[in-house]
């Protein structure tokens, strides 16, 4: 059994948290390079590209894509043939996310009650923390820091299964243009169908992880997510809501089996910056 030490998992989510806020994803840099090529809006195809210097300056700078550095929300994929020594691994990751918020100059947003005094944590912990026991003698960290302006504009509806995949549809598009400008698009519009209400808003996050690109491996699912996101991007809504082509560059479906009189729809939004980075320990 492979043993793992706790400092190793600090010292690599505070470096996971810098790394996400600095570097756009490549996959989202490839998307964003194509929309603009393809953008009908001059002002749309002019704020794309700003968007992109943003990211180059931000990568070569290291400093953070986007002032809102989010709440840290922490992925941890660990192997069932691994054993954690030297603490708790909780405070590991929080300790992590301290350290990297601290060192790398990362605005903190965390607050200690949601609807009372609402006082900063000063150290943009705790962080949300979600964990699953995997094959394996390796530990996946991925950091996902999750900005306001979109998280804000998610939503979840306990459809009936009667409603179907137009109701589905209908759903995810109103909500996107509900949405507008405040989430800072193109978007990443990640689905969750299926499931329970809190299994349908977690998979609906993970369905943000995927690279754009790259469909759901069920035919069915996918067709449904280049149907979504020629709805979204028919809206106008456009980069940064000034109107045009590109108001989503992808839209991800994650399912999950369901009880017979339930269809849990969630929509997760994610900004243009689509921040997330993993290592493995």
């Amino acid at each position: 059994m492979r043993e793992i030490n706790m400092g190793e998992i600090t010292k690599t989510v505070e470096e996971l948290c810098m790394e996400a806020n600095y570097n756009l994803p490549a996959d989202i840099k490839r998307a964003l390079e194509a929309a603009a090529e393809r953008e009908e809006s001059p002002l749309g195809r002019e704020i794309l590209s700003d968007i992109l210097k943003n990211a180059e300056i931000a990568r070569r700078d290291r400093v953070p894509i986007c002032q809102d550095t989010g709440l840290a929300v922490v992925f941890l994929e660990l192997g069932q043939d691994v054993r954690l020594v030297g603490g708790d691994l909780s405070e590991a990751v929080n300790e992590g996310v301290k350290k990297g918020y601290a060192n790398g100059y990362l605005r903190k947003s965390s607050v200690d009650d949601p609807f009372m005094v609402r006082k900063n944590t000063g150290d943009n912990t705790p962080a949300v923390i979600h964990t699953t026991i995997v094959p394996g003698d390796r530990l996946r960290i991925t950091v996902v820091p999750k900005g306001g302006g979109s998280e804000n504009m998610s939503a979840l509806a306990m459809l009936k299964p009667s409603d179907g995949v137009e109701g589905v549809k209908r759903f995810v598009v109103d909500t996107v243009e509900r949405a507008g400008s405040n989430p800072c698009p193109p978007v990443i519009v990640g689905v969750g169908i299926g499931g329970t209400i809190e299994m349908t808003a977690l998979i609906a996050k993970k369905a943000l992880l995927r690279n754009v690109g790259e469909h759901n491996p069920n035919p069915v699912v996918a067709k449904l997510e280049r149907e979504l996101l020629e709805e979204i991007n028919g809206l106008g809504i456009g980069p940064q809501g000034f109107g045009g082509s590109t108001t989503a560059l992808a839209v991800n479906i994650e399912t999950f089996p369901a009880h017979i009189a339930s269809m849990p729809v969630a929509v997760n939004m994610q900004c243009h910056a689509a921040r997330h980075s993993e290592a493995f320990v």
